[in-house]
């Protein structure tokens, strides 16, 4: 692992650029060390720079967590095969026509998250072995992502998911595999991802402790809220429950 360029923001956390390999990341630390690690992922084809993620990455280690972006294969600035491509082109045509996508999701969604966990699971071992990063390990985000690497991957302790994003068939079935504490939050109108199959999916994990937070808005409507909540989520399991909560930044 390179760090490729650093700077220390307003609230004491340290923001570094990173690469490993042909892997671009940021990973962002407190001031406090060692602390927990959250893996934090965003759904296919944004970059690890994508404002939200920035802002709830900033958020989590201003509450005492190192966190990890990266970007997946053919993620953000990484090359895109002539198939990603020729996929994405046939999902907006059929998207403007109207038509169905779920076929086309899944002849692309699914390699992408073939490629990514094991690249997470490349970074994970490089982070754990920084003297600023203690363990345990959570997972944020992509949930296609999220469940195959919380069931390859038994250094992941807790995971919270966004509902939002097609999830392939293969890991529809992988759900019924996570055993971890799970946080599920799904906005209620968010187009393009039936209500339906995201109840569907939180039924059908296997953990015997998961909670659903629904909230009314789009897909890009989740609350800042909810950032906070989770905060209190990854405390329980990655911190056994004892931190002390900073204000708010009130976005």
């Amino acid at each position: 692992m390179q760090f490729t360029s650093e700077q220390r923001l307003d609230d004491g956390v340290l923001e570094r650029e990173f690469t490993l390999g042909e892997i671009p990341g940021t990973l962002w630390t407190p001031g406090s060390a060692p602390a927990p690690l959250i893996l934090m992922a965003h759904n296919n084809g944004l970059p690890k720079g994508e404002s939200r993620l920035v802002a709830r990455a900033r958020q989590s280690a201003a509450y005492g967590y190192a966190v990890a972006a990266i970007d997946a294969p053919g993620c953000g600035a990484r090359p895109r095969s002539a198939a990603d491509e020729q996929a994405r082109a046939d999902l907006r045509r059929a998207m403007q026509a109207g038509e169905p996508v779920d076929e086309i999701f899944e002849s692309f969604i699914g390699p992408l998250v073939e490629k990514a966990v094991p690249e997470w699971r490349t970074t994970l071992d490089a982070l754990l072995s920084l003297p600023e990063i203690g363990g345990p390990v959570g997972y944020s985000g992509w949930t296609a992502v999220g469940i195959r690497l919380a069931v390859a991957e038994p250094r992941i302790a807790a995971a919270g998911f966004f509902a939002g994003g097609y999830v392939p068939r293969a890991q529809r079935e992988e759900a019924r595999q996570v055993t971890i504490p799970l946080l599920f939050l799904l906005q209620w109108d968010d187009e393009g991802n039936p209500r339906q199959r995201a109840l569907d999916l939180f039924d059908a994990f296997g953990t015997k402790e998961k909670t659903l937070h629904a909230n009314m808005g789009g897909h890009v409507g989740t609350p800042w809220f909810e950032v906070e909540d989770g905060g209190r989520f990854y405390d329980r399991h990655l911190k056994g429950g004892r931190a002390v909560r900073p204000a708010a930044d009130g976005r």
